[in-house]
Order: structure tokens, then sequence, then C-alpha cells
């Protein structure tokens, strides 16, 4: 049987194992943009760059991977669709770097109460990848639940952030800060998108 599988069946990849490593590569670069928001320290953005290769890395040697491959897990859409999602997550959180750097966001403190429940939201969706060898789909759901309320309340807080900015006078600073909040909502938005992929897997092999 050893030779057989060796030389004669298609290769498998342990696609699991894959998009969990990715999924812990997006909730450790929005865990890095929480950490600089604590610390009130844009210096410490700095590091996201290099989280950030390696989401782009794993992205691609997934998708090479799965181009490659006849065996896999899940139907190969959504595997697919699982590994774009997760990069989006990567991609929107240098967004928020990016604006906060082009926009010269003086201090990035005001953003941690989302950015907290942007962090429980990755949390929740690694946890609920890592459940899928299992194949139970109560723990799934939970964590599909959990993104699902979190998210609800990442909205309502951009909501009121931006009323407070509306009823400043400085435009400029009500513009700025704006974008910056519709780059947290994308964030979370993006997660939320993820997490669905991760309920059609779920319900398509259990």
């Amino acid at each position: 049987m050893g030779f057989i599988n060796k030389f004669l069946l298609p290769h498998e990849i342990d696609f699991n194992a894959a998009l969990l490593n990715q999924a812990e590569t997006a909730r450790l670069i929005i865990n890095e943009l929480y950490k600089a928001c604590v610390s009130d320290d844009k210096s410490a953005l700095e590091v996201i760059s290099a989280t950030a290769q390696r989401a782009t890395e794993l992205k691609t040697q997934n998708m090479s991977q799965l181009l490659g491959v006849f065996i896999t897990p899940y139907d190969k859409e959504s595997i697919y669709r699982m590994i774009t999602q997760l990069d989006w997550i990567t991609l929107s959180v240098k967004h928020f770097r990016l604006e906060s750097e082009v926009y010269d966001i003086h201090s990035l403190a005001e953003y941690e109460p989302i950015l907290k429940m942007l962090l429980e939201m990755a949390t929740a969706l690694e946890d609920g990848i890592s459940k899928l060898p299992a194949k139970k789909l109560n723990p799934i759901a939970a964590s599909i639940t959990r993104i699902h309320d979190q998210y609800d309340q990442v909205i309502e807080a951009c909501a009121k952030a931006t009323a407070r900015l509306l009823a400043q006078e400085d435009c400029k600073r009500i513009i700025r800060h704006k974008d910056m909040l519709l780059q947290l909502k994308e964030i979370a938005k993006r997660i939320y998108v993820t997490a669905n992929t991760l309920e059609d897997m779920a319900i398509k092999v259990l």
C-alpha cells in the first residue's frame, strides 16, 4: 500500500494546514496593528510589512499547490475562495497602515476598541478553520456566530465614531478619520466574508 500511495496515487496536499497557516498570519497582522494602537506608536506599524510579505508568500504557495493537485479535501472552488479571502484580510490591514501614513494620522489610540473587536474576529476565524479536520459542525458554527455578532458590533462602533467626527468642525480631520474608519469596516467585512466561506466548506464535508 505504501508503494501504491507513493508512486501510483495522485499527490495529496494538506490544505487544512495550509489554510490554517494563512488564517494564523491574518490574525497575527491584525494583532500587530492592535498592539500599535494600544501603545499609540506609529513606528510599531513597521513590523506589518514583514508579516504581509509572509502572507503573500503563503497565498502564492497555496494557490500554486491548488493548481497542481488533483485530490483535495474540499472542492477546489471553496479552497480558492478561502485562499483569496484570507489574503484580502491582510491586504486590508496593509491599506489601513498605508492610509495612516499618507494621511499622517498622529494618534492611533482612538481606534483601539474597534481593533480589539477585529482581533477577536480574526481569532475566532483561525479557531474555526482549525476545527475543519475534526469534521464537527458545532464548534465551527460557534466560531462563525461569534464573527457575525462581532461584525455587527464593529459596524455600530464605526457608525458612532463617524457621528462623533461629523459633530466636529475640522473638515480635514473629518475626511481623514472617516476614511480610516471605512478601512476598519473593510477589514471586518473581509473576515465576515471569509467566515461565510468557512461555513460553506464545513457544510459540504460534514
